[in-house]
């Protein structure tokens, strides 16, 4: 038994892991951060990523160098796959990789590990993932990283649905993959604290020197992260709380997700705390997201939103050494202590309350925007304990200070890369350690049957007459015109490529058999000669007979 590996091969898609050109999202930045702090941290000896094509193995190496990595960085395409080794994990960017556990059945189900990830659970896509991964072949030797303790209890309930499905269906039920918690992570220095940023903003919106700025980093969606209506309200409430000339102001850095959403929060904001000034920052711009964390001397984040399932933003803040007040709401409850900021109560309703909503999305009645909105609207957000919140900062310069630096210690201590990555290395570590102690002989030897792939000649054997013996028959030559070279050239295989056979094969084997004359021979006696592949053989044999450059002797 080989040392187990605490390496994995990157399953890379340039959607997952580029929020520059593919559009900024949560998921995307995140992945673009974990690769930052995966090349500047992880103690690997090469870097392996697995792609559809070559051209996503080139992305993979493209991005990587632009990150700095100096090991090594090999690339191999799905057709290909148990050529990730010596690296036995495969880490994928999302907790729905079904598909993946399929692909990995013909190669056999110990062929490597899969280790999933969660981002947004809510959507259908996600949720039906979730079924269909334990429908899947899933093994213990597999993981769903889930990043908070909310997410973990989220996950863990579904599966308990699906695992009573399946027990009252099939009677038994496997073993779950592992759930371990892991947060994700950042970069801290990225975020460090730009006095020039703070100035620059500051001077450009005329901010006084008695003035709170608060922020917030998000994308700017109302019904897909955070309904701004209870901040504004707090935020104006407060306002008439405190000192005299001491003015609020609301910096919000994101980008707004459409039209809805920007007259939400401009029109929203002028009317429900027209003695707070609001300003919008282009969340796309470096320069705006510096000003966003440098310039404020508070962050916000106040989620009420099931799109959201961890919160990277707060460690930005932390990282820029700021207080933070954000919900209590499900990744926050684990990254913002009490010494680093202040969590405002949220509230919902019973279990029982949800069911229409889920038909209704299921069913297409509600789309995601529409369910994520009404499960938003149906979360209370608690008003008092939110304006106390900004009054108890806003008027303590002594607590902001004394937060933000418990907050840089925080990040640097729990959430930097250089503390993640090797979490993440000790769970391939042992994921590698289980599947190893269940290999055996037989699922190293060649394609397994695999229900979701089955081989065609077998799925369709009623759709031709017959199928053809081993070896398909005697053939003989027919020395035909035109060649076998214009006749597979006129059919363009090449064109389609990938083609069932390299017309050079086909020549060696239509060789072959002129070579043996009228007596003609058995496709396993030509593969014989020729140190083929008996399969190989057949096939040409087919296309040759398909095509008349053979015939069955007689």
């Amino acid at each position: 038994m080989s040392a187990p590996s605490a390496n994995a091969a990157i399953w890379y898609a340039s959607d997952g892991y580029d929020p520059e050109t593919k559009g900024i999202n949560g998921r995307r930045v995140a992945g673009a951060s974990f690769l930052k702090g995966f090349v500047q941290h992880a103690q690997v000896d090469e870097f392996v990523s697995l792609s559809e094509t070559l051209s996503g193995a080139q992305a993979f190496e493209a991005q990587l160098k632009a990150l700095g990595a100096k090991k090594p960085i090999r690339g191999v395409e799905f057709f290909n796959a148990r050529k990730i080794a010596p690296v036995d994990v495969l880490y994928y960017p999302a907790p729905n990789y079904a598909s993946e556990l399929w692909r990995r059945q013909t190669l056999g189900n110990t062929a490597y590990s899969i280790c999933g990830i969660t981002h947004t659970t809510a959507t259908s896509a996600v949720m039906q993932g979730a079924v269909d991964l334990r429908l899947a072949p899933q093994m213990p030797w597999d993981a769903v990283i889930c990043t908070s303790q909310a997410v973990l209890a989220s996950q863990e309930a579904q599966h308990d649905m699906v695992d009573d499905y399946i027990r009252q269906r099939f009677g038994t039920v496997p073993a779950r993959p592992m759930m371990p918690v892991i947060p994700l992570g950042i970069t801290p220095e990225d975020y460090a604290h730009d006095p020039a940023a703070r100035k620059r903003l500051r001077e450009r919106l005329s901010i006084g020197a008695q003035d709170i700025v608060i922020s917030t980093l998000s994308r700017l969606t109302p019904y897909g992260k955070f309904d701004p209506f209870p901040l504004f309200l707090a935020m104006e409430a407060a306002q008439a709380k405190l000192p005299k000339g001491m003015k609020l102001h609301f910096v919000a850095c994101g980008i707004y997700a459409d039209k809805h959403s920007q007259e939400i929060f401009e029109t929203g904001a002028k009317a429900l705390m027209p003695n707070v000034s609001y300003t919008h920052l282009d969340g796309s711009l470096k320069e705006a997201r510096d000003e966003a964390l440098s310039g404020a001397d508070i962050f916000t984040f106040p989620i009420d939103n099931i799109q959201e399932t961890f919160g990277l933003a707060p460690l930005e803040a932390m990282a820029a050494g700021l207080p933070q007040i954000t919900t209590d709401w499900d990744g926050m409850r684990d990254t913002v202590s009490e010494d680093v900021g202040i969590r405002v109560p949220t509230r919902g309703l019973a279990a029982g309350h949800g069911a229409t909503e889920a038909w209704a999305y299921v069913s297409k009645r509600l789309s995601y925007a529409q369910y994520t909105s009404n499960i938003s609207a149906l979360t209370e957000v608690d008003l008092t304990a939110l304006t106390e919140a900004i009054v108890r900062l806003a008027c303590d310069p002594e607590k902001r200070r004394a937060m933000g630096a418990a907050g840089l210690k925080r990040v640097r201590k729990l959430y930097s890369w250089a503390k993640i990555i090797p979490q993440y290395q000790m769970l391939w570590a042992e994921l590698s350690s289980i599947r190893q102690r269940a290999l055996s002989a037989r699922d190293t030897a060649g394609l397994q049957p695999n229900p979701a792939a089955p081989a065609p000649t077998k799925l369709f054997a009623s759709y031709p007459s017959a199928p053809l013996p081993r070896g398909i028959a005697a053939c003989v030559a027919t020395h035909r015109s035109p060649s076998l070279e214009d006749v597979y050239d006129l059919r363009q295989f090449k064109n389609l490529k990938q083609p069932f056979e390299k017309v050079e094969t086909l020549r060696r084997v239509l060789d072959a058999i002129t070579e043996v004359g009228p007596q003609g021979a058995v496709a396993t006696e030509i593969a014989k000669d020729l140190k083929f592949n008996p399969l190989t053989v057949e096939r040409c044999y087919v296309w040759l007979l398909k095509y008349g450059f053979i015939a069955r002797r007689g």
